[in-house]
């Protein structure tokens, strides 16, 4: 691996039988449940993305950061990549800080797409999370159904199909395309809703998209194949305390659909003024609101 670390602290692997090989950053101290990171899915994800949240969580508690399967650290073999070898990484991930931490249950917090790999992590293992915090979730947008049969997803098998082959498909080179440090630069100013960008998270999304094998991952999710179609389903059956919390620029500002979730005792909204990342732009107000939610889920456990 010549990829450079993507966060301080200390990075290392473990193999899940299903999931493969799988980096982990962990770092900090603290009595506290550990905490775990997961990163959005996109052309260039990374644990970088979650960067501010690390920083900030490991002056007071052990916290932990995953690179999903086919991104960062983690293996980037040519296979489909699923929801299910997603949650099977992050069950692995619980396992490996439990044994470092103790059989405590974790809080947990993920991005964008990444929150749906959680919910159903949780919904599968209740007993191993605390709380879960979800950033910007996918699939919540006014008039989407995510109400298909269990296990569901919204895979294209013909696109994905030309995404492969015949030969080795037009795939690659699109995504060559889109992982241009111009293009990755243009699509982070979309999640932003703005040009003032991370140039750290620029930087390392342009270099983790050079490694080998880094086309796979996000060929699937292009093909559709990483989205639940059940998912709608799935969060309605979470019984720990949820956060979730988005912004209101950029591409990602259609939460119309978490109405059927707001009579929902277990679950807070927050709403910031900012883009998709908000611990990005205004850390210190998103940590306050994240660190409320984390204490009124203390109190009710």
């Amino acid at each position: 691996m010549t990829l450079p670390a993507a966060l301080p602290g200390e990075r290392f692997d473990f193999t899940h039988p299903s999931a493969g090989r799988i980096g982990l950053y962990a770092a900090g101290e603290g009595a506290g449940p550990p905490l775990l990171l997961v990163h959005s899915v996109n052309a260039a994800a990374a644990a970088s993305e979650v960067r501010p949240l690390f920083e900030h969580y490991r002056a007071s508690r052990r916290v932990f950061a995953i690179d999903l399967p086919g991104y960062g650290s983690s293996d980037r073999s040519d296979r489909d990549y699923t929801p299910r070898l997603m949650v099977d990484a992050l069950h692995g991930a619980v396992a490996q800080i439990r044994a470092r931490c103790g059989p405590v249950p974790v809080d947990a917090l993920a991005v964008s797409l990444g929150c749906e790999f959680l919910a159903r992590a949780a919904m599968e293992a209740p007993g191993a999370f605390r709380s879960l915090a979800l950033v910007s979730p996918t699939d919540l947008r006014g008039g989407q159904a995510g109400r298909g049969a269990p296990g569901s997803t919204r895979a294209m098998p013909w696109l994905r199909a030309a995404l492969r082959g015949p030969g080795t498909g037009w795939g690659g080179g699109l995504f060559r395309t889109l992982t241009r440090p111009g293009v990755i630069r243009h699509f982070l100013r979309k999640t932003w809703g703005g040009r003032d960008i991370d140039d750290t998270m620029w930087a390392y999304a342009v270099r983790t998209a050079q490694e080998p094998g880094a086309e796979h991952a996000p060929l699937c999710f292009l093909s559709g194949g990483l989205f639940s179609a059940d998912i709608h389903a799935v969060y309605e059956a979470l019984t720990v305390p949820v956060w979730m919390s988005h912004g209101v620029r950029g591409d990602f500002t259609d939460y119309r659909g978490k109405a059927f979730l707001a009579h929902r005792p277990n679950w807070r909204f927050t709403v910031f003024q900012t883009g998709a990342l908000p611990y990005f732009e205004v850390g210190a107000e998103s940590d306050a609101a994240y660190d409320a939610f984390l204490a009124s889920a203390t109190t009710a456990g």
